[in-house]
């Protein structure tokens, strides 16, 4: 972590112990990205096994031969070092995720373990600022981790290339890990609690994967439309962010962050697609009006009067800017289009099930246990809201299949997968929202993920 945090944290050790020291640990963690050296080499199997060889190690020998002095306080009030774990079962689910791309999974690692420990570094000797988003983050921090993560990223893709079958351009080998790299820094800091040796890997990976998708074919035939579409989209999302906030439906920084989403997916995807877009922000918006003078009795209404922000749009829209993003510089338009309209719906779709069950639930339960708790209960559901959920699921499904985005025989296979995100996101809102693990923005960015991923899976199926 690259923030005011570590600081707090070596100060906290310095009271439990003198012989703990944070740099110490980052120079590990640093160090260990060398290890990924040797998947020039390995073939994907035996690169797993010494990755989970790695992770037994980290349990059962490193607190026996004094690995215990790189334990943070909060690592020995646990039992046991969340983080020191979390790093090599993250590098084995990536060689398991990318078995034939070892490239990927050396680039991902090296942002991991050079950028993140880079900007422990950087944050703690040269904070410079606090980040606007994040005051336990800091500008020092961000801007080493993009740099220090970028070099080492691409570094990697280049030693691992000559092990990848057909070799990988250059131009993926450069540019995939500097966006990779500033896609994990942005990430890392942002205000969840979410371990960063978690966090920071699967959002390198993701980006470096959608990297190894792209083909100059794909993004030639795109570039004419975009260039063209692009002060269209621009100048009709500034209208509408502006519009939306001063009838109080977003902050400033939401629609500086609507804005910026919804030009992207315009310009990539589409008209349909922002129509698609705009549906779901309006409905969106119509459920958070809904009950809020119940809402607000039970101190359970949104936060600025239900007027969102721009991690409410990143979250709810960023996989769908990706899923556009990935329709002009992909051969895969058509899937990518099927994921932009399977994440939407099921950020509109989740929205209008949690309003409407705060608003008027009269049962509500842990999907967890079934038990009953008290509406607004981080991961809980009502039968109200999850039916208002499914109705308004159907109706953008059905509004997506109308404009193109999907044929009409997938609206059923994306309600599914919108009502499958959901129920994931209700999991671990049960489990990890409470002790502050994850937070409301992170869990519905995973809400749209898993319905993408969900819907793209269904499609590989049929």
């Amino acid at each position: 972590m690259s923030d005011v945090t570590d600081v707090t944290d070596v100060t906290d050790v310095t009271v439990v112990t003198t012989s703990y020291s944070e740099s110490a640990r980052q120079w590990v963690h640093v160090g260990s990205g060398c290890f990924a050296l040797l998947l020039r080499y390995l073939s994907w199997w035996q690169a797993a096994a010494l990755a989970a060889l790695a992770l037994v190690f980290n349990a059962v020998v490193l607190p026996r031969v004094g690995g215990r002095q790189l334990y943070r306080p909060v690592d020995r009030a646990r039992g046991f070092p969340l983080g020191i774990l979390l790093y090599p079962a993250s590098v084995l689910a990536l060689i398991v995720a990318f078995p034939a791309r070892l490239d990927i999974v050396a680039a991902s690692w090296a942002i991991l373990a050079v950028g993140d420990g880079a900007a422990t570094l950087a944050g703690r000797r040269a904070a410079i600022a606090p980040l606007p988003w994040n005051g336990e983050k800091s500008v020092g921090g961000t801007v080493a981790f993009v740099i220090f993560g970028a070099m080492a990223g691409i570094a990697l893709a280049f030693w691992t290339r000559p092990a990848v079958t057909p070799a990988p351009s250059m131009v993926f080998v450069v540019v995939a890990p500097m966006l990779a790299a500033l896609v994990a820094a942005l990430v890392e800091s942002l205000p969840v609690r979410l371990d960063d040796n978690l966090s920071v890997p699967v959002a390198a990976g993701a980006v470096l994967w959608i990297g190894s998708l792209a083909s100059d074919a794909a993004w030639m035939a795109s570039r004419g439309t975009i260039v063209a579409t692009l002060p269209w989209a621009i100048g009709v999302n500034a209208v509408v962010s502006w519009i939306g906030y001063r009838a109080r439906t977003v902050t400033v920084s939401g629609m500086i962050g609507g804005a910026a989403v919804g030009a992207v997916i315009y310009a990539c995807a589409g008209g349909a697609a922002w129509v698609l877009l705009f549906a779901t922000f309006l409905v969106a918006a119509f459920a958070s009006r809904l009950g809020l003078r119940r809402k607000a009795l039970l101190g359970i209404a949104e936060a600025r009067g239900g007027r969102r922000g721009a991690g409410n749009a990143l979250a709810n829209c960023g996989v769908a800017a990706a899923a556009a993003i990935a329709a002009v510089v992909t051969p895969y338009r058509s899937e990518s289009l099927l994921a932009l309209a399977a994440a939407l719906t099921a950020g509109g779709s989740d929205t209008v099930a949690s309003e409407i069950g705060k608003a008027w639930g009269r049962g509500t339960f842990l999907v967890t246990s079934f038990g009953r708790v008290a509406p607004g209960t981080p991961g809980a559901m009502s039968l109200e809201g999850t039916a208002a959920g499914l109705v308004s699921a159907l109706g953008l499904a059905a509004l997506g299949a109308r404009l193109g985005l999907l044929p009409s025989t997938a609206v059923v296979a994306l309600v599914g997968s919108a009502t499958v995100g959901a129920l994931v996101e209700s999991v671990l809102g049960a489990t990890l929202e409470g002790p502050g693990i994850l937070n409301n923005d992170m869990l519905n960015f995973i809400n749209t993920a898993v319905a993408a991923l969900a819907m793209l899976a269904v499609l590989a199926l049929a």
